[in-house]
Parts: C-alpha cells; structure tokens; sequence
C-alpha cells in the first residue's frame, strides 16, 4: 500500500515539474510583444480600391474606412513582383526620385517667320494709267523712304495738271486752291504740285514715291501694263520687325497670353537662341487642325529672320507651385490610364495607376497616386508593368471564391 502511494506521489512531481518547465521554456506574452517591433505602415488603401492610396487615415470615396498596408505585406499584395537583385542590374534598372515642386508651363512647338502686317505699305494709283518706268522689279528688292517706285502715265492727270496751270496764270486763288487739292485727291505729291508752280510746265509722267523704308514683299506690274485703282500695284513690308506665327495645341490654348517671354531657334543659326514676346493670341481655333494661332513679336537685327523660315519656339506660360513631378520616361501610358513602376526596395516593384498632370520639358506632374520621396523606375520599367500585371491577376484569381 505504502508502495503505491510513493509511486502516485512520484507521478504527481513529475507532471507539476513538467508543467514548471514548460512554462520555462515558453516566453511569457509580455516578452513576445517586446522583442517584435512595430509593423511600419506604407500608406493607406481604400478596400475596394486599392489604387486609391492616401498617406493617412481617412475615408474611402464610397465612404468606406481606409485600411493599412504594412511594409511586411507589401510583397504579399497583387500587382507587387519581387526580382532577384542580379536580374535587376542585368535588366539595367534606372529609379528616380518623385521630387515635389515648381513646374513652368513650357510650351513647345514649331512655326514661320513672317512679315510685321503693321507696318505693311500696300501700294495703288488713284488713276487709270500705263506704268512707263519700274524702278524696282523683283519681290525682295530693298527701298528707302522717298525712293522712286515707278512713273506713270495717265491722260487724267495730264489734263488736271493743265487745269491748275491755267488758274495759276489767273488772279482767282479758289480756283486755284481747288486745283491744288485735287492733284492732291488723284495722288500727286506736294514736291511735284512745287514743281508746277516754279517751273509752269507738265509732266506727261508722274512719279510715285515709296512712303516707307522696307522690301517689296509683293509685285503686281510689269513695265507697259495698264493699271487702275482696283490694282495692288506692289507691298513694301519691313523687316527690322517680324512677327513668328505658332500654333499651340488645345489643350495647351489656357497657358498662353499677351506678353508672356517666348524663344526662337531656327535650323540655320545653330546655336543661337532669339528672344521675343507673345504679341496676339487667336480667339479661335483653326477648325482643321484643332490649333491655336499665336503671334509672336522679334526685334530682326541684321535681318537675320527671313519670311517663311520654320522655326523652333517655346512659350514659357505661367508655372504650377507645389506639384509632384517625375521624369517623362517613368509614365507609362496606357489606352485610358496612366502608371509608373515603384521601386519598394529589396527587390520589390509596384505597378501603380497614377493622374498625370502637365507636362513641361522631360517632367510630368503627377496629381493623384504618388507621393513626394518615392522612387520611380525609368529603364526597364515596361518589362517590370507586365509582369506585375500578371502577378495581379493571378492574385486576383486565386482569392476569387
């Protein structure tokens, strides 16, 4: 009897040692939560979209809580791949900074030099005649103010000068007056009405002078033709000034105004950047090509800008403040939306949809998916997109019910 009830009381120890060295061996709770470190929270998600990412709590636009995404689940989630590090340096995988900022609104486009319309001198005769000597007789020639054009003749003007002849050899000065102004109404210059008074003879030929200095950008008589008023005998243009007409895309039309800077680079001056100033703004599109017009305005010294020359231009609008922005080549544009790849170190890449903004230069604004001190992948970043791609929808698949 004794017997068993040493053997029972042996039994008993051992199991309350046991249980004493068990508890040992185990970690107490308090332990366990002070050795794991707190789980470092990337962003917040909407749950039942996770392209919707905000960096703090909040609600969700179907007013759903926003969820947290640990760094630890990262790999975990649909759309994220991981590669191997050699295969990213064999890849040549180039990342960049999303840098928040100021973004000018730099307009890029192309147009032609041509004439300034203000100062364009269009030239006609006031009286049916025949041009009897053409002083210039090429589009292009230069003229000064003052010089000889062409001489025409015209009866009607031979008989007008007869008239005023025959009243200055009488003694009444408003017959003599009404002479006077209409040689001047049929264009006969005040040099030429002197010239009558000293020297009392006609002149079969009245000579046309150019009222402006310039070149004559349009020619419209040869020698012996017949003319009449309806005739657009010539145009003398300058070219100390010129005007660049460009034409900007429509969704581009709101950056441009009335006195904003402009640069000009044309082909056959490499090298060399013309500065000038927005001048006239279209108020319409051109129905055919969805553009808008704009004038610009160039001070031409030397002539260096010739009319219908093609030139390079760029219009600096007013810039956005405070935008996020990346490289151009980091967008990855699609059919109705746009992405770019994240790199989340250790070999983890995200493929994100984002809302671009403008574009200015080799940067892009990014209104919507991505924030400031991310890193964007620029090279590669296509090949890295496919395969998140399908990792996403293959996680799609598997937690489908």
């Amino acid at each position: 009897m004794n017997r068993k009830v040493l053997i029972g009381t042996g039994i008993v120890a051992a199991l309350v040692a046991g249980v004493f060295i068990g508890r040992g061996l185990t970690p107490p709770a308090t332990m366990e939560s002070g050795q794991s470190a707190e789980r470092e929270i990337l962003h917040w998600v909407a749950p039942m979209d996770p392209s919707y990412r905000r960096d703090e709590p909040g609600k969700s636009p179907m007013g759903m809580d926003l969820v947290p995404v640990y760094a630890d689940e990262a790999a975990a989630r649909p759309g994220v791949v991981t590669i191997d590090p050699t295969l990213v340096n064999n890849l040549g995988v180039r990342t960049a900074i999303a840098e928040r900022g100021t973004l000018p609104r730099r307009i890029e486009t192309v147009g032609y030099v041509g004439y300034d319309e203000d100062t364009l001198q269009h030239v006609h005769t006031r009286v049916e005649g025949w041009v009897e000597k053409l002083a210039t007789t090429a589009t292009g020639d230069p003229v000064r103010k003052g010089e000889l054009l062409f001489e025409l003749y015209s009866p009607k003007l031979v008989n007008a000068q007869q008239e005023f002849l025959a009243a200055l050899a009488g003694s009444n000065e408003r017959l003599q007056s009404a002479s006077r102004d209409r040689l001047r109404a049929l264009g006969v210059t005040d040099r030429e009405i002197r010239r009558l008074e000293e020297e009392r003879t006609v002149n079969q030929r009245v000579q046309v002078f150019a009222e402006s200095h310039g070149v004559i950008s349009q020619l419209g008589i040869r020698e012996g033709m017949f003319v009449t008023p309806m005739t657009e005998v010539m145009s003398i243009a300058q070219i100390d000034k010129v005007w660049v007409v460009a034409e900007v895309f429509e969704r581009q039309s709101a950056w441009v105004e009335a006195g904003q800077k402009a640069t000009v680079e044309l082909d056959y001056l490499p090298g060399s950047t013309l500065r000038g100033t927005v001048d006239y703004v279209n108020p319409e599109l051109d129905p055919k090509t969805r553009t808008l017009k704009v004038r610009l305005r160039f001070d031409n010294e030397g002539a260096r800008l010739l009319p219908n020359m093609f030139a390079r231009v760029v219009i600096d609008g007013a810039p956005v403040n405070n935008i996020v922005h990346v490289p151009r080549e980091a967008v990855i544009r699609g059919g109705s939306s746009s992405r770019v790849v994240i790199d989340l170190g250790d070999g983890m890449f995200e493929s994100r949809e984002v809302l671009v903004g403008i574009e200015s230069g080799d940067r892009v604004a990014i209104r919507r998916g991505l924030r400031e001190g991310e890193r964007v992948v620029v090279s590669a970043q296509f090949l890295i997109d496919s395969e998140s791609n399908i990792e996403g929808a293959l996680g799609r698949m598997e937690n489908a019910p």
